[in-house]
């Protein structure tokens, strides 16, 4: 499975950004893709989920509803769609894809720099 994740960039207090995140390879054992995020200085943190079904999602609670993620399986492409930023959204955010045997998250794509300006 290989996950390319894009659409990342600066972009001012308040705005907006959608991230894509593009699926290949063996998606038939893919259980869910995940988006995380690395802020400088801090550690990797989990910020969204689906199933590769897209029925069940979820999303951190320390977003408060900012962001949300969805998908395009007929695209094998997955979005971030974040809203209001802020500052303290400023990270590396990587999508990655859970298999179906494992549930954990084994296959990361080379992440997506979203810098938010103050």
């Amino acid at each position: 499975v290989q996950l390319q994740a894009s659409g990342g960039g600066l972009v001012q207090a308040g705005g907006s950004l959608r991230l894509s995140c593009a699926v290949s390879g063996r998606t038939s054992s893919i259980r869910s893709i995940g988006w995380f995020r690395q802020a400088p200085g801090k550690d990797r943190e989990w910020v969204a989920t689906i199933t590769w079904s897209g029925l069940t999602t979820s999303t951190a609670d320390f977003l408060r509803g900012r962001f949300t993620i969805s998908s395009d399986f007929a695209k094998n492409t997955i979005y971030l769609q974040m809203n209001s930023l802020q500052s303290e959204d400023t990270a590396v955010y990587y999508c990655a894809a859970a298999q179906t045997t494992t549930r954990s998250f084994d296959f990361w794509g080379q992440g997506t720099l979203v810098t938010v300006s103050s």
